[in-house]
């Protein structure tokens, strides 16, 4: 009798492991602090393993194309996604919109960025921070409110580049950057900027930064990628999404 308990014991705990799978991500560098919350969370509700990469959209398109083993794609914008859709490497009818982004003028410095940026017009700094708007959206939103502001031409000399939001990040936490275009998701904590000194861009000074979800085609048959793209719906994850200063539809 103990040993038929056993085997069945065993054979219901093999069952549970068969059913877990593992999925590879690719996902912007600005919902990484997120994510990781969001896959620790998903992985502890559903067997599931998320295993995450994180950088910039660009380069995860280009790598992609290329035939990166990813197969599920966050990205931070809702155009490469798109993209990969027209060019046949997605899951047809996967896409949506996971997360509306939101820009903020940010400092490690605590008083240096007043509540409505007026530190661009003054121009008292040495440099600005902004991540390469060829390779990531939250760049190109950057370079749209300084152009909106009129302001592009008068602090080239000012910016320098990151390759992706979280080296943007990196160089206006340091002080090598006075300040920075930023996402609100790297400063925020306990729903406020925590640390420095910000201006939330206000979202008519630039395009939304729709951030789209896509299941890849190397993806397609993949129980823990179909599970992650529900899961990223879910009440929980939504809360979380929210929490790092998010909008959600």
């Amino acid at each position: 009798m103990n040993r038929i308990l056993t085997l069945l014991v065993s054979s219901l705990l093999f069952a549970g492991i068969a059913r877990a799978d593992e999925v590879q991500v690719a996902v912007a560098a600005n919902f990484t602090a997120p994510m990781q919350k969001i896959a620790a969370d998903f992985e502890k509700d559903t067997g599931h393993k998320a295993k995450l990469a994180f950088g910039s959209t660009g380069k995860f398109y280009a790598q992609i194309k290329n035939g990166a083993p990813f197969q599920v794609f966050l990205a931070a914008d809702d155009e490469t996604p798109a993209r990969l859709d027209k060019e046949g490497m997605t899951v047809p009818g996967s896409r949506f919109t996971y997360a509306i982004g939101t820009l903020v003028l940010w400092s490690a410095k605590p008083d240096l960025v007043d509540a409505k940026g007026m530190v661009l017009n003054k121009g008292t700094f040495e440099h600005i921070a902004i991540a390469n708007p060829k390779l990531a959206p939250y760049g190109t939103a950057a370079m749209e409110t300084l152009r909106q502001m009129g302001l592009a031409d008068t602090l080239a000399p000012k910016i320098v580049q990151g390759e992706n939001i979280a080296q943007t990040y990196q160089f206006t936490a340091s002080g090598n950057a006075d300040l920075g275009f930023v996402a609100l998701s790297q400063v925020m904590k306990d729903g406020s900027i925590g640390s420095g000194s910000g201006w939330v861009v206000p979202a008519n000074m630039h395009a939304p930064i729709r951030q789209d979800a896509v299941i890849l085609a190397t993806g397609k048959g993949n129980a823990a990628a179909a599970a992650l793209m529900k899961y990223l719906k879910s009440a929980k994850a939504v809360a979380v999404i929210k929490s790092f200063g998010y909008e959600v539809e």
